[in-house]
């Protein structure tokens, strides 16, 4: 896969001025990192008027911080892997892509797809981070598309090879749940069918498209709908183009796979971690993945930062029953940490400014 694929110079100016706006709109920022404190300081209320402070500092202390530390290294694994599954496609396009950049751009995704609702943030600010060092914006977005689509198959397959093996424990606890259960994993599925398919047949997709963004075009939702569906055709092209690379580049294609995986048991290990890390046994790592795999789904569905409220509330949920009574809470609060405040952390680190050369 080489960089002389034609690209439309408006479309890639109207893109990068996209993304110069919305590293310029700090007000969003700025709310969403306030309503996350928000939330962080009501999860701590909360956990000090249910479980009291002495019951908190007893709970602390009894703490295996070794599972801390495991969970710690699971985090690492997969914000390695994550950055590894960017770099492969990135790399083939740009031979003198460093996985340094790569890395880099992958944990501003990360903070970005936690500070903004339904995880909408960080593609485009990781497409103008590689503008940096020289990458057109769309082949950063068709690379970040050729990742989602191996990403979340090797997923989907993961969690439900999981589940398989795992049914009785999964359909008992999820009993209340199942059919939510059904209808997420569908949907996760479709997506990739339809990201696929706007590779293969772009005629069906843009079949559907455009009357809809005519439509609101007619009803003043769109100020220019002609250029929104201009942009989305030239975005649907190059993808074309790029997809072609799924097909014939078996090897890179095996390999992200398998790095997705990696990631994929990397993430459902935290909780496990967690689970132990507070004393917790009886119920074994390959039973509380599909019920992790589960609430991801539903997270995906919650339009707060980090699917803020909802996260917490369907941990509790899902498994106070299985954690030991007066754990559950400082078992959410570690969870997130590992999830969501330190992505925050560590991604804000790679937003402070240092000198870009560019790449070609």
């Amino acid at each position: 896969m080489e960089n002389n694929i034609s690209s439309n110079n408006n479309y890639e100016q109207t893109q990068l001025v996209d993304n110069e706006n919305f590293v310029s709109n700090k007000r969003i920022n700025i709310i969403n990192f306030i309503l996350i404190v928000v939330i962080f300081i009501g999860l701590f209320i909360y956990m000090i008027v249910v479980d009291g402070i002495e019951n908190i500092i007893i709970l602390l202390k009894s703490v295996n911080y070794w599972w801390v530390l495991a969970g710690l290294f699971c985090l690492i694994i997969q914000w390695i892997c994550d950055a590894i599954c960017l770099h492969i496609p990135l790399k083939k396009l740009y031979p003198e892509q460093t996985f340094g950049n790569s890395f880099k751009v992958s944990m501003i995704g990360q903070l970005f797809n936690n500070i903004t609702p339904f995880s909408s943030g960080g593609q485009p600010m990781q497409a103008y981070e590689l503008t940096k060092t020289g990458k057109r914006v769309s082949d950063s977005f068709s690379a970040m598309a050729i990742k989602f689509i191996i990403t979340q198959t090797a997923l989907v397959i993961f969690t439900l090879i999981v589940i398989i093996f795992q049914f009785d424990f999964f359909a008992n606890l999820m009993k209340d749940f199942v059919w939510i259960a059904i209808i997420g994993f569908g949907i996760n599925i479709l997506v990739i069918l339809l990201v696929i398919l706007a590779g293969i047949k772009k005629q069906i997709i843009t079949f559907f498209t455009n009357p809809i963004i005519t439509f609101l075009g007619k009803i003043k939702i769109f100020k220019k709908p002609e250029i929104i569906r201009d942009k989305l055709n030239s975005s649907i092209d190059n993808f074309a183009e790029q997809f072609k690379v799924i097909k014939s580049e078996k090897k890179m294609v095996l390999k992200i796979f398998i790095f997705a995986t990696i990631q994929s048991f990397a993430y459902y290990s935290i909780t496990y971690m967690v689970y132990r890390a507070f004393g917790n046994f009886g119920v074994d790592f390959w039973q509380i993945i599909p019920v992790q795999a589960f609430l991801l789904l539903l997270m995906t569905f919650i339009p707060t930062p980090g699917a803020g409220l909802g996260a917490e509330g369907g941990f509790l949920i899902l498994f106070q029953s299985i954690f030991k009574y007066g754990t559950i809470n400082m078992s959410i609060l570690f969870w997130r940490i590992y999830t969501f405040y330190l992505p925050i952390i560590v991604g804000s680190l790679f937003l402070i400014p240092t000198k870009n050369k560019k790449q070609i």
